[in-house]
């Protein structure tokens, strides 16, 4: 078996440099768990409805972040302000399956992220937990559509 690239660990610790914030920067939405929707509005004072309802758009029956002006509409002043209680694909960052390719992360994230080679070193272990976590909580959104298919004979 091949040795994977982040054998010995990485390093990452984010520099909040809002980079990955940005559209140019990556392609793509930042979807968000019911739990994410109910910790960002909890911590804005407003209800979970009212939050879905006024930040976020749902494609393909996924609930994601509007963007404003093609960056997250919770970027401030080139900073996070629900660094706090950010949505989990946040939180794991740069730590995504679709990242963990010796090439996506030489061309796509050590180029463009200030964080990485800084900070804790994560652990291979680690660095699987996080992945697994991610793949998990797609399995469950995925569960939950073939659900709702069924139950709606589409």
């Amino acid at each position: 078996m091949r040795k994977k690239f982040y054998q010995d660990g990485i390093r990452f610790e984010c520099q909040r440099s809002s980079t990955c914030c940005k559209s140019g920067h990556i392609e793509g939405y930042v979807y968000l768990s019911l739990e994410d929707r109910r910790q960002i509005a909890n911590h804005l004072g407003i209800s979970t409805i009212g939050f879905t309802k006024r930040y976020n758009a749902k494609t393909r029956k996924k609930y994601h972040l509007k963007q404003t002006k093609h960056d997250c509409p919770f970027l401030k002043n080139n900073h996070c302000s629900i660094y706090k209680v950010r949505p989990m694909q946040c939180r794991t960052w740069p730590f995504w399956p679709e990242n963990m390719k010796k090439y996506t992360w030489r061309k796509d994230v050590k180029k463009e992220c200030p964080g990485v080679g800084k900070g804790k070193l994560y652990t291979i272990d680690e660095i699987k937990k996080i992945l697994k976590s991610q793949i998990l909580a797609k399995r469950k959104k995925l569960t939950t559509l073939i659900k709702t298919i069924k139950k709606t004979n589409i």
